[in-house]
């Protein structure tokens, strides 16, 4: 997927919504572009056609989307939005967009239907649906903590916490990255190297000496940089400008401040690219602070661009943890590099055998590939672990596959619920709300003690805990008190 044009598209989308005074579902319209983008080669707004809202929201959403019949009408009306928005924003020829009303009329009725159907679950949706909607409706669930209080400034000594692995931009793509920072154009950039030395130590100096208001016009704001940018640095992701905006507040006192002024006088530094309700850290910006950070005796690595990395150093790398959007580049950049057989056959061999979670990842990056992949994914039929992944597959894109034994199916319920297992330790009341609408059924639960599968216990306890059901968890601690038995013995 192209996170580019689907970010941007987001926000000239929430820019015409307020212009207009319209409600955009900004949520739904991003998993259909998203969605649009990953499997019916969308790579801008133009490629929308009728025929790609039936795909959605007959035939991928219903797939995918652990979603109530009742829901349909929102998502239709979100799609009727994005419409609205093409055809007004002239991606698309009004007599498409024309064409697409005529169709959304047509997939209005039906689409309660199709998500209620049974027969339109993949395998991605009837057995993942434990590890919750926000991991199904992304293209990856990547490891990855949740957002600070920025409020809360962090330890006043730096080697207290470890700094994450950074993601630098090449120097030719930094140093043209400083010809169009403002504040800088008025100073010619001579040589290579220097420039780059020049700019890591203006960075230091604005964030570390008394700059007396001189860079957000306010010299509280200004003593409070060191501490945002550290916090934006370990972030690494996009943050909502509100967040930067409570943040200020606490620092600035009572006087207030005019965060659109601040923000883009920290742009014109160079230092923030703010576009829409989001901010995060210019590329030159992270690298100079990593800079800073070496000169001060840290430990600041240096994340590997994982697009060049093998398909076992692909999945090592994510599981490490990568902002989703890096990570989306990152598979996007490792696909492209490789013909669809090339990619199945490699992820295929790296998760062969592998841990439950790096067996997810490497199926859920083969679910995008297409049929030409298809003779690399048959291959690991004979692949106990990867058989039913590889059934599933073929049987998604209407390939002959062999039906799932009972046996291989309650294998896959647990393997699929073993990628849940660090996400419901961290956050178990999600989880707990997500198998109460789509849990595995009791008779199935009752079943799972059979199964071969190094994680069957710890996922029957899980259930245990997390059922809301008394009946159901008491049939959960049952199965692992069996599975632990069979184990012992």
């Amino acid at each position: 997927m192209s996170i580019e044009w689907v970010n941007q598209a987001i926000d000239d989308l929430r820019a015409w919504g307020r212009a207009r005074e319209v409600e955009v579902d900004a949520d739904e319209v991003r998993l259909l572009c998203d969605y649009a983008s990953d499997y019916l080669n969308v790579n801008e707004l133009a490629d929308f056609t009728p025929e790609t809202f039936d795909e959605l929201l007959l035939s991928i959403y219903p797939r995918k989307v652990i979603a109530p019949p009742e829901s349909a009408p929102e998502t239709v009306e979100a799609a009727r939005t994005l419409v609205d928005y093409l055809s007004e924003s002239g991606a698309v020829p009004e007599p498409r967009a024309a064409r697409m009303r005529e169709r959304l009329d047509d997939i209005a009725p039906r689409m309660p239907e199709a998500l209620a159907d049974p027969a339109n679950f993949g395998m991605a949706k009837s057995l993942f649906s434990s590890i919750g909607p926000e991991s199904l409706e992304q293209s990856i669930a990547i490891p990855s903590g949740e957002l600070p209080d920025l409020g809360e400034a962090p330890c006043d000594c730096p080697g207290c916490t470890p700094l994450p692995a950074a993601r630098l931009a090449p120097p030719e793509d930094l140093l043209a990255a400083l010809r169009t920072v403002p504040m800088l154009r008025e100073q010619p950039l001579p040589g290579v190297d220097e420039p780059l030395t020049e700019w890591a130590q203006t960075v230091a100096r604005i964030i570390e000496h008394d700059t007396g208001g001189a860079i957000t016009g306010s010299s509280e704001l200004d003593e409070g940089l060191y501490d945002l940018f550290d916090m934006l640095y370990r972030l690494q992701v996009r943050v909502p400008v509100s967040v930067i905006g409570d943040y200020l507040d606490e620092i600035g006192g009572a006087a207030g401040i005019d965060l659109a002024a601040v923000l883009d006088r920290l742009a014109w530094c160079g230092l923030l690219h703010v576009a829409g309700d989001h901010a995060e850290l210019t590329p030159p910006a992270v690298w100079a602070l990593r800079e800073h950070y070496l000169s001060l005796g840290l430990d600041a690595p240096e994340a590997p661009d994982l697009a060049e990395a093998d398909a076992r150093g692909l999945i090592e790398g994510l599981l490490d943890g990568v902002p989703t959007e890096l990570a989306e580049d990152d598979i996007d950049r490792w696909l492209t590099g490789r013909t669809p057989g090339e990619a199945a056959a490699e992820l295929l061999a790296a998760a062969s055998g592998a841990p439950a979670v790096a067996r997810g990842i490497a199926i859920t990056i083969v679910d995008r590939l297409g049929a030409e992949a298809e003779p690399q994914v048959r291959d690991y039929l004979d692949d106990q672990e990867l058989r039913p992944h590889a059934i599933h597959w073929l049987a998604a894109r209407r390939l002959p596959a062999p039906a799932l034994t009972q046996e291989e199916l309650l294998w896959v319920s647990v393997d699929m619920l073993a990628l849940a297992l660090p996400a419901a330790e961290e956050d178990p009341e999600v989880f707990a709300e997500n198998m109460a609408a789509s849990g595995p059924p009791a008779h199935m639960i009752e079943e799972m003690w059979r199964v071969d599968h190094p994680d069957v216990v710890d996922v029957l306890e899980l259930l245990g805990r997390s059922i809301q059901d008394g009946t159901v968890a008491k049939a959960a601690r049952k199965a692992a008190f069996k599975a632990r038995s069979r184990a012992i013995r």
